[in-house]
């Protein structure tokens, strides 16, 4: 005896994509409880490492226990992470971010001293271009900003009248550095 196939009704086929749908997002829902806690840390940590790659070495103090935060001009918050050996700030590392970049948002942290000065960069969330874009993570590109004050030092590509070497064929992303580092020296001079 052959066994009855479905008919293939237009209720039986929504009852299968809703079925597939329902079984497909809870999955996603399991997978993502079971690795949001993973990343968190992952990403923590990888911030962690980002604030002691640009500060000074010569600190006492815990910068991310004495984190503090400053508004932005077009809204939003920077997080500060102060570096202090005996009471006296040495250097801060500012997480910023720019909404320029060729793949949306990019997240920088960047090592200042007491004046402004920029004493490194660590690009810490991109989703730039593999091969063009992403060379802005790399020490050739981002070596340029130490020990340049944005006072003196134009933080815009040269093609637009500044002083960065923009990298070849990701100028967009080269001028979203420049945006986000801009952002953490505007706000971190006007929070003294």
């Amino acid at each position: 005896m052959k066994p009855k196939n479905l008919e293939s009704t237009f209720v039986n086929m929504v009852l299968v994509l809703v079925s597939i749908a329902f079984l497909s997002s809870a999955s996603l829902a399991y997978v993502y409880k079971l690795t949001k806690d993973k990343i968190e840390m992952s990403k923590k940590s990888k911030q962690l490492v980002a604030i002691k790659e640009v500060i000074l070495p010569d600190y006492g103090n815990s910068p991310s226990e004495e984190m503090y935060k400053i508004k932005v001009e077009e809204g939003g918050e920077l997080e500060c992470y102060p570096a202090k050996q005996n009471g006296e700030l040495k250097s801060v590392a500012v997480k910023t971010y720019t909404k320029n970049a060729f793949g949306g948002e990019m997240w920088l942290m960047v090592g200042m001293l007491p004046d402004g000065t920029i004493n490194k960069i660590s690009v810490i969330d991109q989703k730039e271009t593999p091969g063009l874009g992403t060379k802005v993570t790399e020490e050739k590109f981002t070596s340029q900003f130490m020990g340049k004050n944005p006072n003196l030092f134009k933080l815009k590509v040269k093609k637009d009248g500044g002083d960065v070497d923009a990298i070849t064929a990701a100028t967009i992303s080269s001028r979203a550095v420049c945006d986000a580092i801009e952002r953490a020296y505007k706000a971190f001079v006007s929070s003294k």
